[in-house]
């Protein structure tokens, strides 16, 4: 059901300093989760958080953004902004996880992949690419999830799937509301109208057949009801499991092509 709020007010909720992260959700939903860690090439990367777990006794891969609750904790995941050994990390996992027929469930939430010059230096772009070259051929269903924020090529380098899901207060969107206004208009003030311009809720994008369907929350946010949450989001994980894991791997990827084929419009 839509909530009937505006994109900028939706995120004004997915800003609360309450809202559930990944730390919340993972060890409620999945079993026996263990964390593995590394690019296996530069190092590791704290906002990327990804291991292997049990989810109502099917394993799987689970690979997530980590967005922080106080200013320690998001220093230590840079903000819920990935380097590129954060993405090189998460598709080492997704590949392990192809290896030993495991679907893989990626977590968004995410402002933007990090612009820094080392993380430039380090190949940021490259990495962001390689994972939607590799992401969109992988031999194992993956489901996405959207549980606030899903900025940019930062959130499209996880958002690679055969379904994607909403929460009802997230936004996903090419680049953020002010860089928007700024780059369309000249005037970065104007964010709040860039906000509601770019189509970016759930309503929006499901109308537009990126997404396949919204998560609901509780009035106000995610945060009044972190049980419901847990519970919906199961619900949602098990229903698709049911789906793709039934599905032959040459029909998944056929779909999972024209998924992805089929979006934007453009003339001559």
């Amino acid at each position: 059901m839509a909530s009937g709020l505006t994109a900028w007010e939706k995120r004004e909720i997915i800003r609360h300093k309450n809202r559930p992260t990944v730390k919340d959700y993972i060890p409620a939903i999945f079993k026996d989760f263990y964390e593995l860690h590394g690019d296996r090439f530069c190092g590791d990367d704290h906002a990327i958080y990804g291991g292997i777990g049990s989810f109502k006794g099917i394993p799987v891969t689970v690979i997530a953004q980590v967005k922080g609750r106080n200013l320690e904790e998001n220093k230590d995941t840079n903000f819920a902004m990935p380097h590129p050994e954060g993405y090189r990390k998460a598709l080492r996992l997704a590949q392990q996880a192809e290896k030993f027929h495991r679907p893989v469930i990626f977590l968004i939430d995410t402002p933007g992949a990090f612009c820094g010059i080392a993380a430039e230096q380090r190949g940021q772009g490259e990495a962001i690419a390689r994972n939607l070259l590799m992401l969109s051929t992988l031999k194992t269903p993956i489901i996405s999830i959207v549980l606030g924020e899903g900025g940019s090529g930062g959130a499209l380098a996880l958002g690679v799937c055969d379904e994607l899901a909403m929460l009802e207060n997230a936004l996903y969107s090419v680049v953020a509301p002010r860089s928007f206004a700024n780059i369309l208009w000249k005037d970065p003030s104007r964010e709040k109208e860039a906000a509601q311009a770019m189509k970016m809720t759930a309503e929006d994008l499901i109308a537009l057949g990126i997404a396949e369907e919204m998560i609901p929350e509780p009035a106000g946010g995610a945060h009044n009801n972190v049980e419901l949450m847990i519970e919906y989001i199961s619900d949602y994980i098990e229903k698709t499991l049911g789906k793709l894991c039934t599905q032959p791997i040459e029909k998944l990827l056929e779909s999972r092509y024209h998924k992805f084929r089929k979006i934007g419009e453009f003339a001559e």
